[in-house]
């Protein structure tokens, strides 16, 4: 259902600052960095280090528009191809799950109505409101797998180098995206994929994920380890958190969706009476799927990437809910013609129960936009702040939250004043000395807190009392959010 994914999309389209998120700031620092000739860098942060964290794809495709346009009209416009890509990956899911009967003999209807209701969901909805890589990493996947799902002895000589391709792009758009390529390779593989189709669609994910991996590992040690969870490449993530944490967010993957869908329910009691079937009836849909299309290979090795990732899974898994979606209605449905009037009947009340929670979310989400919130309120703290940061001398290096919002707002040199680490899915926070050795190392001249009751003012109240003096004040605003000039000679 393209057209209601487009106008979902558009629905949600905003004027709120780039970086009001995070990682949209930095998506679009990148893509600004590469249009103006300086690689791919990020140009908030002192020497314009190279970017490491997120691959190269997407901020590539918005450089045209940060190219030509200012930044603010330029992410306004990355946006609108945001809602672009994303309708037309649900649009293609949709008629590909009818034209294969993905979910069995049902009305044509279904699979179309279950891609527009996840196309809708307010988590989807926020996503899609920011400057994201999802929608372009949706549409490459639902891409590869279409093609994918051909029976292999149909295809022609390029049609594994295309669907390799696809993948890749996954890839480059997403470190999640090895998953696409994986799962694809096991999906061609179990259908009897001839050797060469296997080596074919399999040169181009290997060698995008060559390449890439050569240019983290070149590039790594450009970033400060002090911002490494932010700007760091996973490599470093796997190192600070240990592989002992991996596998801790197993019990954690399901809590987004029921979130969604269980909602209503009074007790603890009826939230397990409800989720463990409902995770039953999923994981048997991803047994189905795994049979008839590369989804369910994508799924399994998607999930369980997060099942071992040590931290929370609610973004990953916005980006591919049309997909969990058909899945678990085709395990739904499946069950429904295999099991007798005692289960079906159990079924049913499941069914009820998780429509009538999804429902209840998202009019209260409409009601109330939720999928704005966040950023609305961040835009008007910000738009009060900005003007005396914009008076700042050229030279002034900002430590602040949300830095990707100041450098893109009034292109001021800024870097993370909050400084966290993991160690297994322990948060670490830095001692005063560290902190003030990284501020000094970055050149930092003004820190700015941009709100209270935050970790950043704990950290600041920490770093004031253990350097008095050091700090002082230069403006305030209502609320205590104030900027302080760093004293050199303090």
């Amino acid at each position: 259902m393209g057209v209601v994914a487009l106008a979902a999309g558009l629905l949600t389209l905003n004027h709120y600052p780039t970086g009001v998120f995070y990682d949209d700031g930095l998506y679009a620092g990148l893509a600004w960095a590469l249009a103006h000739g300086h690689g791919f860098t990020h140009p908030n942060l002192p020497g314009s280090p190279a970017g490491v964290h997120f691959p190269p794809l997407f901020p590539a495709v918005l450089a045209p528009l940060f190219g030509t346009l200012s930044i603010p009209r330029a992410a306004f416009a990355g946006k609108v191809l945001d809602a672009l890509c994303f309708a037309a990956a649900s649009g293609l899911l949709a008629a590909h799950a009818v034209r294969i009967r993905l979910l069995g003999d049902v009305p044509d209807w279904l699979a179309p109505a279950l891609v527009a209701l996840a196309a809708v969901a307010i988590p989807v909805l926020t996503l899609l409101g920011a400057l994201m890589s999802e929608p372009l990493f949706a549409l490459l996947l639902v891409g590869a797998i279409v093609l994918a799902d051909r029976p292999p002895a149909g295809w022609s000589r390029r049609t594994p180098l295309l669907v390799g391709a696809l993948a890749a792009g996954a890839l480059l758009t997403r470190s999640l995206g090895v998953a696409a390529g994986a799962g694809i390779l096991l999906f061609v593989w179990r259908r009897g994929g001839a050797p060469k189709q296997l080596v074919r669609v399999a040169l181009p994910v290997l060698g995008a994920g060559a390449l890439w991996g050569l240019w983290v590992l070149r590039h790594k040690a450009g970033i400060d380890p002090a911002i490494a969870s932010d700007y760091g490449s996973y490599f470093d993530t796997v190192k600070s958190v240990g592989l002992g944490a991996l596998g801790s967010s197993v019990t954690d993957l399901p809590r987004p969706l029921s979130v969604l869908t269980l909602n209503w329910v009074p007790s603890r009691l009826a939230y397990f009476a409800f989720g463990i079937p409902a995770l039953v009836v999923g994981c048997y849909g991803l047994v189905l799927m795994m049979v008839r299309s590369a989804l369910g290979w994508t799924l399994v090795l998607y999930l369980g990437i997060l099942a071992l990732w040590p931290f929370p899974p609610d973004r990953f898994l916005w980006a591919v809910l049309p997909g969990l979606a058909l899945t678990w209605a085709a395990g739904a449905v499946d069950l429904w013609r295999h099991t007798g009037r005692a289960a079906r009947i159990a079924l049913a009340v499941l069914v009820l129960g998780m429509t009538y929670g999804y429902g209840r979310y998202e009019v209260r989400g409409f009601a109330h936009r939720w999928w704005d919130l966040t950023a609305r309120s961040i835009s008007a703290n910000f738009a009060e702040m900005l003007p005396a940061l914009d008076s700042l001398p050229a030279g002034a290096v900002i430590a602040t939250d949300n830095e990707p919002l100041v450098w893109a707002a009034i292109r001021r040199t800024a870097v993370p004043f909050y400084l966290f680490a993991y160690r297994g899915r322990a948060l670490l926070e830095p001692t005063p000395a560290f902190q003030r050795a990284y501020l000094e190392r970055s050149g930092v001249t003004h820190v700015l807190l941009s709100g209270t009751g935050t970790g950043s003012e704990d950290q600041l109240r920490r770093l004031m009392a253990a350097y008095p003096g050091w700090l002082a004040p230069a403006h305030l605003w209502p609320g205590g959010r104030t900027l302080y000039e760093v004293r050199r000679d303090r």
